[in-house]
């Protein structure tokens, strides 16, 4: 069994942010893996654990993301191919779903994973874009996964409550962080991690148009969100503070 694990570097969400006339000032030096493909990477792990396989991560990412994807090799997966961008392109969901779309034509899996979001936009696009250019049955959100007669059984959380949905092989998946608890590499892994093959592939080697992968959407500008009014709080006879609720959502708030 292959699956290919799709991840990507974040801004710890930890480490401290500020907006400087309109600028996003963070901590470069404190970039991370995005807590939704770590869980991917372990639920990988784990089905190759039950079953047998073969787990490689994939990242899109600039030269210096290397050690984050070091860290998926620590975990336990096999191999790495990191596709090396320019760090100063600010790509976008769509972008990146193009991008590993165009890497996977070639090649051949049982299981696309990757995380269900990226914490530091919260978009929640890329896999299913990405599923579409491959023409490929998915699922989102999930939160469990199990091999049953060679297909994917995927546990996801719905609107209205869990669902159960059974994928054939090829087939891609987006993971929810609630589904696991991704393991902390031992240091063993972290020395193995080291030896483990890692494939670049510069973008440009990939057969995809410029005006392809060329964000259409552009960030113009940050600001703080700004504060909540404080609500009202009232006391009194239960009867009378529910007529005077009810009139000040009728006639100030009119929503009744």
């Amino acid at each position: 069994m292959k699956l290919y694990v799709c991840i990507k570097q974040v801004p710890d969400v930890d480490a401290p942010i500020q907006i400087k006339n309109g600028t996003l000032i963070q901590d470069t030096d404190r970039m991370v893996l995005n807590a939704y493909d770590a869980s991917a990477v372990e639920e990988a792990l784990v089905l190759t654990e039950e079953h047998e396989g073969e787990v490689e991560v994939v990242m899109v990412g600039p030269e210096g993301s290397k050690e984050t994807i070091r860290k998926a090799l620590a975990m336990g997966a096999d191999k790495a191919t990191h596709i090396q961008t320019d760090g100063d392109v600010d790509y976008n969901s769509a972008t990146y779903a193009k991008i590993l779309a165009t890497f996977f034509e070639d090649k051949e899996y049982d299981i696309i994973a990757c995380g269900k979001q990226s914490q530091d936009t919260d978009a929640g696009l890329a896999g299913s874009m990405m599923a579409e250019h491959l023409n490929l049955p998915y699922a989102t959100n999930a939160v469990g996964l199990s091999i049953e007669d060679s297909n994917l059984i995927v546990k996801r959380q719905g609107d209205a409550g869990q669902e159960i949905i059974e994928l054939p092989s090829s087939c891609l998946v987006t993971c929810s962080n609630d589904m696991n608890e991704p393991r902390i590499p031992s240091l063993k892994g972290i020395m193995k991690s080291k030896k483990k093959p890692m494939e670049t592939v510069e973008l440009s080697d990939l057969d995809i148009a410029e005006e392809d992968i060329k964000p259409n959407t552009k960030v113009t500008g940050h600001m703080e969100k700004p504060e909540r009014e404080p609500g009202q709080k009232f006391e009194g006879d239960p009867e009378e503070l529910a007529q005077k609720v009810a009139n000040l959502l009728d006639e100030e708030a009119n929503v009744i």
